[in-house]
């Protein structure tokens, strides 16, 4: 009976969530409609959207089992420093995208350099969308229903697939912000209130509490334990010699996937690209920095309490949330809280899925196939595209509970790693060193590849290098080869980039006051969990 509950709490949820997206999307026309919204989007949708797109399954259960595992608390990392990244791109990189009026991040390597940097850089993203990131997170949300339900995974993932299909077809972008709404504020929440169970639940596995002290005691009690127990775990900087996440990446390894993942990834930049004006966009940016602080809390903790409280019953790391849940959220609740992660995971595929239609679409689809296509046309190649990314991604997933491949969040990171440096270079390099050619932006994206993957198999085979500490060394080699390339044959004259009409570039004290209090909440946490 309460399984039953659950699922119709789990059915009704994401029904209510798919028939509002899809009926404020129902007037969508043209590719600028479809693809950026109209690009008419507010802060609020933005923020939540950027949160409900980066934070699924892939967190939920992937840096929770990497929290469960050796990792610890310092994978929260990822997070907390992309908040300050995502900062940084709202005040340096979103004021160039936005007046140059761009669709996706490979146009704008055509304006810098030339069309063939935009097509390397729209296959490279192709290529790790569909193989990598929406397989990753339909391969996770599948693991959570099979742990907690008991659905075969391979059906799992298709049920997934399919409803995240249904309204990113139909509606594109703004389809995908307004169930984001949702889905953000839901996941956020939900992960609050496991973290509060798991204390409680540690507090009574204490015993030191007493019976009359009250849920106040028991909560008290459970943080006082969590603490002591895992205090080896509750560490956000680790030796130099951790094969994940060692301290040098600190200081340079981790910024590469996070500058790449919040500033030049499609599915993240999409819905700031779409922002009514600069500072919504920004605005938006910046309230998703902000909830981002919460994923230590909402994410890692709960899986490294449940290490602590069924530590026995892990099959695997990558199985701690979903275990977390299974036990200790009651019935209806649990319904709910499965309701927001499963909403994660769909509202993260359905920005996958529209980023990837967009970019084949734009850069590959209109740029080398039908330059003069119909508004039409465009948008039913993005709404083809999209059924047959979810198709590819359905099938591969599955193939993902190899342990090999050591986790879905090592799978995404590592894998990431052969694209991240060298396109981060091209972006970085041509908006600092105006005269850089475009046979610098082409090194970088054809040399990164080779590069990490030489390193990648000295790793395998010979000696161990952390992939953080793999996409610093690419990424300064792309650097110092980019350099050389610009020293012997400058551009006699700066690109001239285009300027959208009517752009409005004028700074805000706001923004930049909101920034900084992110910015000094994190190096707080750092402190506090040195």
């Amino acid at each position: 009976m309460a399984q039953w509950l659950d699922i119709g709490v789990f059915a009704a949820f994401i029904a209510v969530v798919v028939s509002f997206s899809m009926f404020m999307s129902r007037r969508e026309r043209d590719s600028e409609d479809y693809f950026l919204a109209g690009r008419g989007l507010r802060w609020p949708l933005i923020g939540f959207s950027i949160v409900a797109a980066n934070i699924s399954t892939e967190q939920f259960v992937g840096m929770a089992g990497a929290g469960a595992g050796d990792v610890g608390l310092a994978v929260a990392g990822y997070q907390l420093l992309g908040a300050v990244t995502i900062i940084f791109v709202a005040l340096f990189f979103l004021p160039r995208f936005l007046r140059a009026g761009i669709y996706t991040m490979p146009e704008y390597l055509e304006y810098r350099y030339n069309s063939a940097a935009r097509a390397i850089m729209a296959f490279y993203m192709m290529v790790i969308y569909v193989a990598v990131t929406i397989t990753a997170v339909l391969y996770s949300g599948g693991l959570t229903l099979h742990t907690i339900f008991g659905i075969d995974l391979t059906v799992a993932v298709w049920l997934i697939g399919a409803i995240a299909a249904l309204y990113t077809t139909w509606g594109g972008l703004k389809a995908v912000a307004w169930a984001d709404l949702f889905q953000g504020s839901g996941l956020l929440i939900g992960g609050l209130v496991t973290m509060v169970l798991g204390f409680l639940a540690i507090g009574r596995l204490a015993g030191d509490a007493g019976d009359a002290g009250g849920w106040f005691m028991l909560l008290r009690a459970g943080v006082s334990d969590f603490g002591r127990e895992n205090a080896g775990r509750l560490h956000m900087v680790l030796p130099a010699n951790h094969p994940e996440i060692p301290w040098t990446a600190l200081v340079v390894g981790l910024w590469i996937p996070n500058f790449y993942y919040c500033g030049l990834n499609q599915f993240i930049v999409q819905r700031t690209l779409a922002a009514r004006t600069l500072r919504q966009g920004q605005f938006g940016i910046i309230f998703a920095a902000g909830l981002w602080l919460i994923v230590p809390f909402a994410i890692v903790m709960p899986g490294i309490m449940a290490v602590q409280l069924y530590g026995g019953q892990l099959g695997q790391a990558d199985q701690a949330y979903p275990t977390l849940i299974h036990h200790l959220v009651p019935a209806g609740l649990k319904g709910l809280i499965l309701a927001a992660l499963a909403g994660a995971v769909i509202s993260s595929l359905a920005s996958m899925l529209n980023s990837a239609s967009t970019i084949f679409t734009m850069d590959l689809y209109k740029r080398h196939f039908a330059r003069d296509a119909p508004e039409r046309q465009l948008v039913l190649v993005g709404r083809v595209m999209t059924l047959v990314f979810v198709a590819i991604g359905c099938l591969i997933a599955p193939q993902l509970a190899d342990p090999r491949l050591k986790g879905v969040f090592h799978f995404i990171q590592e894998f990431q790693g052969y694209i991240s440096p060298g396109i981060l270079a091209a972006f970085v390099f041509g908006f600092i060193v105006k005269r850089a050619p475009a046979a610098a932006g082409l090194a970088a994206l054809v040399l990164t590849v080779p590069v990490y993957g030489l390193l990648h198999l000295v790793s395998a085979s010979w000696y161990e290098i952390a992939f953080l500490n793999r996409m610093a060394i690419t990424f300064a080699v792309v650097l110092a080869a980019m350099t050389v390339i610009t020293l012997a044959a400058p551009l006699r004259e700066p690109k001239e980039m285009p300027v959208k009409q009517d752009y409005d570039s004028r700074p805000s004290v706001l923004v930049l006051s909101l920034g900084t209090a992110v910015i000094a909440a994190v190096v707080a946490f750092y402190i506090v969990f040195w």
